[in-house]
């Protein structure tokens, strides 16, 4: 599983014309999900995703999570961050999961940043989405997680 986080002070996502999810300050968080994760993968990512301390302390470091400063995140799909770009000029997605496996993990994700206390808005999975955010910093973070040890 792969997902590239950025710090936003607010970010939203609209399809056809609906704002479907949205955050104040805190993560917009786009996830991609291989075919051999699995639920756990999807809740050790997510339990990354809110301990990560890039938000500024009192002193201006990077040494608070999304949690410490009641943050949320808005979490979108997004098979295309497996694209294999390695021959031609037109990317294969054969290193992405299939929708119904997809879909499912996407889900699990964003249950487990639920359930560590966070407001989660979403994108609508499979759609064509329309994302409205504004950068903090800009800090831009990618992750991945794996099932293997």
């Amino acid at each position: 599983m792969r997902a590239v986080l950025q710090r936003v002070t607010r970010a939203t996502c609209t399809v056809e014309g609906r704002v479907t999810g949205e955050t104040g300050p805190g993560f917009l968080v786009l996830l991609g999900v291989a075919p051999g994760d699995t639920p756990e993968v999807a809740r050790a990512l997510a339990g990354r995703v809110a301990k990560l301390r890039v938000f500024g302390d009192d002193a201006g470091k990077m040494n608070l999570s999304v949690q410490d400063i009641g943050g949320g995140v808005l979490s979108v799909s997004q098979f295309t961050l497996f694209a294999d770009t390695r021959r031609g000029n037109r990317p294969s997605f054969t290193g992405a999961a299939p929708p119904e496996q997809a879909r499912g993990l996407y889900a699990e994700f964003n249950a487990a940043l639920r359930a560590l206390g966070l407001l989660v808005g979403e994108g609508v999975f499979g759609a064509h989405m329309v994302l409205d955010l504004t950068n903090d910093g800009p800090v831009t973070v990618t992750l991945e997680e794996t099932g293997a040890a």
